[in-house]
């Protein structure tokens, strides 16, 4: 763990019929907290945060220029959604994220969604660089320019495919998978005017924009014993190749473990790429992301007594780089460490289900550290139990 913890949270109102045609509006508020609990330093100088708003409009229909309002045989809709999000990473840096999209949903047949993201536009500030931080990105440039002002252009498409609301089905499945192409028409526009689709540092608006395809994919299934007992589970994969314009893809978009949703032995983006640790170095702090995902769930619920829920669970996965990174050694992801390099948590926890809303908290301990550590053998934990404890308290199941 790098010895975070803090609070996190959402609020969303929406407003339904907003324009007497079905229409629904929705604004998000979001923020969450962090401080460091161990190596030393004044808590003060270690508060971080993020916070966020977005506002979207959803019509029940497809809203194109020039179609006018196409109906179809089947669900669709459309929204538009604009938001703006602020992280602060103490004695390091702030960065800012704001965009907009627009997105169609289609859903030929009750257990099939289709989604069509044709203008996803996200512009990234680093507002504010410490010395400290100067100093990491002068050792790392590779951190430095997935974080540098950019544009990201993109395209995306997603398939969904739920079968919980289809008749007869006992034990359902869910799966979904997401294409996402950023900077290509760009890059298409820039070879139309004679200059080369591969070159380096094109710009929008004199602002470099990412180019890269982006890929995830992840699989759920719900095993209902009976009333009283299920076994729910997960895997879920990812892969984000840059080229191009930067073959560093921006930190927005790359893969992260660890938290409440994920594997909870540890702190959301503490553990990996792959092998790679900072230990108590002053790199410790920084999040830790990689463009290569793989995670895989197993939890067990059982009923206590009516709404109340008991469960335990193993969460296994980590994050890898696709390229090598000499200021991150053991980071790249390569068959013959693959294994070893896969974090291991195990937990349990209590819920409170109210059909509606699902209060949870969860109690994770790790098994396997993806690094090594001054302990042989697979379980090569060290520390304290309470000192490796991961609390998480959350609303709604992980998966």
């Amino acid at each position: 763990s790098n010895d975070q913890t803090g609070p996190g949270a959402s609020f969303g109102v929406t407003r339904n019929n907003v324009f007497g045609g079905g229409e629904s509006w929705n604004v998000k508020l979001k923020g969450s907290y962090e401080w460091q609990t161990g190596g030393g330093e004044k808590s003060s100088l270690m508060n971080s945060w993020e916070m966020g708003v977005s506002t979207s409009l959803t019509f029940p229909r497809v809203v194109f220029p020039h179609w006018g309002k196409r109906e179809f045989d089947f669900p669709a809709t459309t929204t538009f959604r604009l938001y703006i999000d602020q992280l602060n990473r103490a004695r390091y840096y702030k960065l800012l994220s704001f965009g907009g999209n627009a997105t169609y949903d289609f859903q030929p047949t009750r257990t099939s969604r289709h989604s069509i993201t044709p203008f996803k536009l996200t512009f990234n500030v680093l507002q504010h660089q410490s010395e400290e931080f100067r100093e990491i990105a002068d050792a790392n440039p590779a951190l430095y320019i997935s974080l540098k002002d950019q544009f990201i252009p993109a395209m995306e498409y997603t398939y969904t495919y739920d079968n919980a609301s289809a008749r007869g089905i006992k034990n359902p499945i869910w799966w979904q998978s997401t294409v996402t192409s950023a900077g290509n028409l760009t890059s298409v526009i820039y070879r139309a005017f004679g200059q080369s689709f591969s070159k380096e540092d094109k710009r929008l608006l004199n602002v470099p924009f990412a180019q890269f395809v982006k890929l995830n994919t992840e699989f759920r299934h719900l095993w209902n014993m009976d009333k009283n007992n299920k076994i729910a589970s997960r895997v879920a994969l990812g892969a984000l190749f840059a080229y191009g314009n930067a073959t560093i893809a921006p930190y927005s978009e790359q893969f992260y473990v660890g938290g409440a949703n994920s594997i909870r032995a540890f702190t959301v983006r503490s553990i990996g790429p792959g092998g790679y640790h900072p230990a108590e170095s002053r790199y410790s702090y920084l999040d830790q992301t990689g463009t290569f995902r793989f995670e895989a769930n197993v939890e067990y619920r059982f009923r206590i007594f009516k709404s109340i829920w008991g469960a335990t669970f193993l969460d296994a996965g980590n994050v890898w780089l696709m390229r090598k990174d000499e200021a991150r050694p053991n980071s790249q992801l390569e068959l013959k460490t693959f294994p070893k390099q896969i974090a291991l948590g195990t937990g349990v926890g209590i819920r409170y289900d109210m059909d509606i809303l699902v209060f949870r908290l969860d109690f994770g301990i790790p098994l396997h550290l993806p690094y090594d550590t001054e302990r042989s053998g697979y379980y090569n934990v060290t520390g304290s139990f309470m000192k490796n404890l991961g609390i998480h308290f959350a609303i709604g199941y992980p998966f």
